[in-house]
């Protein structure tokens, strides 16, 4: 795996942390972004790991997309190189486990469209995220445009495109960029309890609801209720299913011990 992105697992707890080192700035460049997708394919077959959490370190999640290495790319470089970017967000996006960015410092551009393809976004209080790309002569081009608007709607999405203006954690909370805000020195815990909790859970159901989700939100009403109905079903075939249901009738809601399959 790429130095400059390490995947940690936590046998003890189930959870696994990709961890991005590339100094100062954490900025995604092709060896940052191969790295990402080595470490999306193995936190997805890893039976070991339950869940995920996405983390910068201390100091900052990711700047964005390394400036000097595309100012001077042609359309055809640019094509091949974006491609490449949104691929493998896609691929963290879906990594069929709960997955929780740990947000420290800035998230800006491809650092926040990174975090945004996250089930989740713990955020420091200090933190900063923003999609700059428009003070540069060009719009986010991995992922921006199209996952802000889900999690935020579409004209608080164009506010933040069109001035690329930069968003505390507070507002971030607000629109639902963020989904917790703790002081800086907790972030990473906090997403670590976060992840351990939800790796004790029914793995199998939690993937499934995951998938339901994100293919629902691609499909008009009937097509999602269709497609959540055989997910559902599916799910009968499961030990979880049966230890969560004899749990319930034996000893109330929130006993159960899931074993993953």
């Amino acid at each position: 795996m790429s130095e400059l992105v390490r995947l940690e697992v936590d046998e003890a707890t189930g959870v696994g942390t990709i961890r991005l080192d590339r100094p100062k700035m954490n900025a995604i460049n092709e060896e940052v972004t191969e790295g990402l997708a080595e470490a999306a394919r193995e936190a997805t077959f890893n039976d070991k790991i339950k869940s995920v959490v996405l983390w910068g370190g201390e100091k900052i999640f990711a700047a964005g997309a390394d400036i000097k290495m595309m100012a001077d790319r042609t359309p055809a470089e640019m094509m091949n190189r974006i491609g490449m970017m949104q691929s493998v967000f896609s691929q963290i996006e879906e990594i069929p486990k709960v997955t929780i960015a740990a947000i420290n410092g800035y998230a800006l551009g491809g650092g926040c469209e990174l975090a945004m393809t996250c089930d989740f976004r713990v955020v420091a209080d200090n933190a900063q995220m923003g999609q700059p790309e428009i003070l540069l002569g060009v719009i986010p081009g991995a992922g921006g445009t199209q996952r802000l608007p889900r999690l935020v709607g579409p004209a608080r999405a164009k506010d933040i495109v069109f001035t690329g203006r930069m968003i505390a954690c507070v507002e971030a909370l607000q629109i639902g960029l963020a989904d917790k805000v703790v002081p800086a020195v907790d972030t990473y815990s906090t997403a670590v309890e976060m992840a351990t909790q939800f790796a004790r859970g029914p793995t199998v159901a939690l993937r499934a609801a995951k998938m339901a989700i994100n293919r629902g939100l691609e499909m008009d009403l009937g097509d999602g209720l269709a497609f959540e109905r055989e997910v559902f079903v599916n799910l009968f075939a499961t030990e979880d299913q049966k230890i969560g249901m004899k749990s319930f009738l034996e000893q109330g809601p929130g006993k159960a011990e899931f074993v993953g399959r």
